[in-house]
């Protein structure tokens, strides 16, 4: 799988020192539509070698959650050169995912 588990101790290296931008998926087991978003998430990281894409568990990482107003998932943010560049909030089609990536 193309896909890292990132905490908040790996957070810096994996997402704001990334070479590529980063599609940073925070989600959590419980959540449905997180569930259905994860397979065309798998798709696209297989797909794509010019994103990085991460996974997150708000559940276990709340205070990544907080510090980037995570309030409703899935959401996915996107990081470029250690900034937060889009964001996308809710279950979306592939074709709108591919939208986001810069």
């Amino acid at each position: 799988m193309n896909i890292t588990e990132v905490t908040k101790e790996t957070f810096e290296n994996e997402v704001l020192k990334s070479d590529k931008p980063v599609i940073a998926d925070f989600n959590a087991d419980w959540c449905g539509p997180c569930q259905m978003l994860k397979p065309t998430i798998d798709q696209l990281a297989s797909e794509r070698d010019d994103v990085k894409f991460v996974s997150i568990n708000i559940d276990e990482q709340d205070d990544l959650a907080y510090e980037y107003n995570v309030s409703s998932i899935p959401c996915l943010v996107v990081f470029k050169d250690g900034k937060e560049v889009k964001r996308s909030v809710g279950l979306k089609p592939k074709p709108e995912i591919i939208k986001l990536i810069p």
